[in-house]
């Protein structure tokens, strides 16, 4: 089927945008010029191979990690790339975590002495710390650090980028981050191609974008990709009006209780008909067990996923 082109150029803040632009072996040099603004200049990449996104512990029980992105430089440092669309409340734990699987899998059979290439862990957020709402700065660098903020160790590296607080207009672009920031916040609203974004890079990734370049197939991803990051941000716009308007305990389980169904519609637009005996372990999860629920879907790649979430909970 053919789908109506309300917008000109893909919304790069959802899965199918993302991984569009970033994600494939002959764009990788917008993913390296992407990379290279939020890097120093002696770190500066020169080529990057993508790895296998999945990731799974040393024993069969251990829970996978799926990275939206990740590569290795032609240096060997390790980039895992993130697109975080809602706030999780454990999200920093989950960014640690997810950053240890790149460092063990560095680890040689038989003698080894321990060293390790550096790792870079990147979070483009729309979404904003609790901690840092009301401070302006929207790029976070973490770094291991002792009791006197010196440096203990400068090989894992944690950086988050705030999207919701870059707010300058085309006019007022004045370095190329912000033009890279500009483009991850507003790309879908854009009609034309500003003057101020004329980089070859930019014309490359205007290209790729462009959604009257799509074929069906690619069409029809990207409609669901979108359907579902607009059901998300709905999720979560009303989950914090209500949150507001009704403010006790169990007005919050009462709503909750009420997007049972939507997180069903979720899982569905996700991973596709889902069998009705999960459908009936979803209605006996508890408010607390929804709430897991709605958080962990995003890492679900199939019903197999959705299966052994039920199971261990």
């Amino acid at each position: 089927m053919a789908f109506p082109l309300q917008d000109k150029y893909i919304n790069l803040l959802t899965d199918f945008g993302f991984k569009r632009v970033f994600g494939t072996e002959p764009q990788k040099h917008l993913l390296i010029d992407f990379l290279n603004t939020l890097l120093p200049t002696e770190h500066q990449i020169e080529d990057v191979s993508f790895r296998n996104s999945e990731n799974v512990g040393n024993t069969l029980t251990d829970r996978k990690a799926i990275f939206d992105i990740y590569c290795q430089g032609s240096d060997g440092d390790r980039f895992i790339v993130e697109l975080q669309k809602a706030k999780q409340n454990f999200f920093k734990d989950r960014s640690l975590y997810y950053a240890t699987f790149p460092i063990q899998e560095q680890a040689l059979k038989g003698e080894w002495n321990y060293k390790l290439a550096p790792v870079y862990a990147m979070g483009i957020l729309d979404f904003v710390f609790d901690d840092h709402k009301d401070s302006e700065t929207f790029v976070h660098e973490v770094e291991l650090k002792d009791q006197h903020c010196a440096v203990f160790y400068d090989k894992l590296k944690f950086i988050y980028i705030e999207l919701p607080k870059f707010t300058k207009t085309v006019e007022q672009l004045d370095s190329h981050f912000d033009k890279w920031m500009f483009v991850l916040k507003n790309l879908a609203e854009l009609s034309n191609r500003p003057q101020s974004l004329q980089d070859q890079v930019f014309n490359d990734l205007f290209e790729v974008a462009e959604i009257a370049n799509f074929s069906l197939a690619e069409q029809e991803s990207y409609q669901s990709s979108l359907k579902y990051y607009r059901d998300l941000n709905n999720v979560v716009d009303t989950s914090r009006q209500e949150g507001i308007e009704e403010g006790r305990e169990e007005e919050r389980a009462r709503f909750l209780e009420r997007q049972r169904p939507l997180v069903l519609r979720l899982l569905a637009r996700t991973l596709g008909e889902i069998p009705l005996a999960l459908q009936g372990q979803v209605g006996q999860l508890s408010i607390e067990q929804l709430e897991a629920l709605n958080e962990a879907l995003l890492d679900f790649e199939g019903v197999d996923d959705l299966k052994a979430w039920l199971a261990q909970s």
